[in-house]
């Protein structure tokens, strides 16, 4: 095995360890008297530091063996839990997950530790404690100078650059944590040095900051000919970054990076043996802490679980595809050529793939949770911040989602908790003054309805206020006076998703209602999805955001425009139907129909995409498709139906990404070529 398979096991499963140890203090805060929580936060550090020092990743060692003392002796039941000791032991984590962080961005793992060693050893020996010692802001910032190591090349270039008067940075920017485009911002940077200079090297790299695979800090080293004023101009011109470090260095300083066949040299010097105790070490503990019986069984469940590369799940996904495309063509086939042992060998072959089909979405499936649970930490970190009793109380995390949905939803769902956090829940002695109990309540909920999957944001706090929502949309000219008295609640609160508009007095560093919201509702109908509101004044919000199960294969309705073909989503449709001219009614120059009792518009496609012969008024009789989204509907106006096939989704490319009314395209069974409705735009 290679030294970057232990690699990448030692960063999963620390990651692993940590959420386990934030969620565990989460409940020793609760509950500071118990003593077995304090036993699994203790046996995940052990585990950590085991694993750290077996890698050779002495600072991540150091930090867990002190946090272990600590922790020693409040399960020996020689020192209790107080507030000082669980605000340092969550500062550990960061300071841990940083190092993480930097180990899977191809960095070394340092990190001064020096301060945060010293506020555990004064928690042992019972001093008290100065916060501003240990819990600066900096101090989530990687200090000093990252080891870099470069290559032959590299450090030739950089030397003689600096002989011929030129200078070598290097420059840390930090993104500001509410950012919901972090990769953007990093890559404006980015393209802002290298206009300026050369780029060295970059952690982590621009391929990975245009795959967004980034958290909110990069560094770079850059060769040029400008002074660190103009560099740290460039830097902070970009908006929504908290800040930058530059510092100019000496190539001399850095190490020599072996060639890749000097690498395998060394890493086959590591035996097995050596190795041997990072994937023992969880076992480890488990013997010495648990019954034998209890290691023997989750020994037996290990081996029926194994960990799969994501790459491997979309080149699986990908063969797939392919795979419906072709499953089409022969189902094509058979009908026209009328065969018996080719429909009936075709008709197995759906069977069998449809079982493929659903086993291989379900493999895709990844619990919300894995998101879910570091939403805690963050609410009672902001909470604290913000001088807020909040209790995140979350429902439905074991609900899955399709892995390319998991690792979009993120960042709009911390927006919107943050939201809920700053603008929505008041403060205790508002709470009170209201007949309320001082602690807030935010419920996070997801569910299963259908096709989709609901994600429910709801807090307890004061509501929206209509009258500032109305009062700011007047000053941004998005409606006007007139309009006011004329708008629903729902228009109203959907106003909040109109870039800029905000209803806080004061925009805060955590959040603002209405300053971010337009990006959050762009990202969620970028993943097929929708987000409304709804407020009661004085009783609190609730933000529902509906997702499809998944991206790649859908439902979808075929259905005839003249002599084009094109599929609609079936999870937008709500029904087919039949209407003759007699139905159709005109309402200010807009056919409708009245569909059980409801008047739903018309949508001519034939108009939509300019195709001949725009007009049905001379058909006795037109096709008609209902569809939804959210509470609007509209009636699509088709020649015919041809049936129902499952599909796959095809990007159109960068060069047709904005074409209305089109979300993609797929092939047929008879390699013809339909275009995908996105029936939002249609609606809106």
């Amino acid at each position: 095995m290679e030294m970057n398979q232990y690699l990448n096991l030692f960063i999963e499963e620390s990651r692993e360890h940590l959420q386990a140890i934030n969620e565990h203090l989460l409940t020793l805060e609760k509950d500071p008297v118990n003593v077995d929580t304090v036993h699994e936060i203790f046996r995940s550090a052990h585990t950590l530091k085991g694993m750290s020092a077996t890698m050779g990743y002495e600072d991540m060692a150091s930090l867990t063996h002190e946090m272990e003392n600590v922790l020693d002796q409040v399960r020996n039941g020689k020192m209790s839990v107080n507030p000082d000791m669980m605000d340092i032991l969550f500062h550990c984590v960061d300071l841990l997950e940083e190092m993480v962080q930097s180990i899977s961005n191809q960095g070394d793992g340092r990190l001064d530790v020096t301060s945060v060693v010293t506020g555990l050893k004064k928690i042992l020996s019972g001093e008290e404690l100065t916060p501003t010692v240990w819990f600066e802001e900096e101090s989530f910032i990687q200090q000093g100078e990252m080891e870099w190591t470069f290559d032959e090349f590299e450090l030739t270039v950089m030397k003689q650059s600096v002989e011929s008067g030129f200078s070598v940075f290097w420059i840390q920017t930090v993104i500001t944590t509410d950012c919901v485009l972090k990769a953007a911002r990093a890559y404006i940077v980015y393209s802002g040095l290298e206009a300026n200079g050369e780029i060295v090297k970059c952690v982590p790299s621009v391929e990975e900051i245009e795959q967004e695979k980034m958290d909110r800090i990069f560094d770079l080293v850059i060769i040029t000919d400008r002074q660190k004023e103009d560099l740290e101009k460039i830097v902070l011109d970009v908006s929504e970054i908290e800040s930058v470090k530059i510092k100019q260095i000496d190539p001399d300083q850095f190490l020599y990076h072996p060639s890749h066949a000097e690498s395998e040299v060394a890493a086959s010097a590591l035996t097995s043996t050596e190795l041997e105790p990072l994937v023992s070490t969880t076992e480890s503990v488990a013997a010495k802490e648990v019954p034998k019986s209890t290691v023997m069984q989750k020994k037996s469940s290990a081996h029926k679980t194994i960990r799969v590369d994501i790459d491997k799940l979309d080149l699986l996904m990908n063969l797939f595809s392919e795979l419906v495309i072709d499953r089409g063509r022969m189902e094509q086939l058979s009908k026209e050529l009328h065969h018996g042992a080719l429909t009936e060998t075709v008709e197995h072959m759906n069977r069998i793939s449809g079982d493929l089909q659903n086993t291989i979405l379900n493999i895709r499936m990844v619990p919300l949770d894995s998101v879910f649970n570091r939403f805690p930490r963050m609410v009672r970190d902001l909470g604290k911040e913000l001088k807020k009793n909040i209790n995140l109380v979350i429902e439905g995390s074991e609900t899955e989602l399709d892995r390319t949905l998991i690792d979009e939803i993120g960042d709009p769902l911390v927006h919107l908790l943050r939201n809920s956090v700053d603008h929505g829940i008041e403060s205790p002695e508002e709470r009170e003054r209201a007949g309320k109990p001082s602690l807030g309540t935010i419920l996070l909920r997801a569910y299963y309805s259908g096709n989709h999957v609901f994600i429910e944001v709801k807090d307890d706090g004061k509501g929206i206020n209509r009258n500032g929502v109305l009062k700011k949309a007047v000053e941004k000219g998005l409606i006007t006076e007139q309009q006011q008295e004329t708008l629903s609640n729902k228009q109203v609160y959907d106003l909040l998703f109109k870039s800029g508009l905000s209803t806080a007095e004061k925009i805060s560093d955590v959040s603002g209602r209405g300053v971010g919201l337009d990006v959050v509702k762009t990202e969620i109908e970028a993943l097929g999805g929708s987000i409304s509101v709804d407020s009661t004044p004085g009783q609190g919000s609730v933000f529902l955001i509906q997702l499809p199960l998944t991206l790649s294969i859908i439902s979808a309705m075929l259905v005839k425009v003249e002599h084009e073909i094109y599929a609609v989503p079936l999870n937008s449709i709500m029904e087919t139907a039949v209407f003759n001219q007699e139905q159709i009614m005109r309402v200010q120059q807009q056919e409708v129909i009245d569909f059980r009792g409801k008047i739903v518009p018309l949508v001519n496609l034939k108009k939509v995409f300019n195709l001949p012969n725009e007009s049905f008024a001379d058909q006795e009789e037109i096709s008609v498709l209902i569809i939804r989204k959210g509470d609007r509907m509209a009636g699509l106006v088709i020649d015919s139906f041809i049936g129902q096939q499952d599909i796959v989704l095809k990007s159109l490319g960068k060069y047709l990404a904005n074409v209305f009314a089109i979300s993609g395209a797929t092939i047929l069974g008879n390699g013809q070529v339909a275009l995908i409705i996105d029936c939002n735009q249609l609606i809106q």
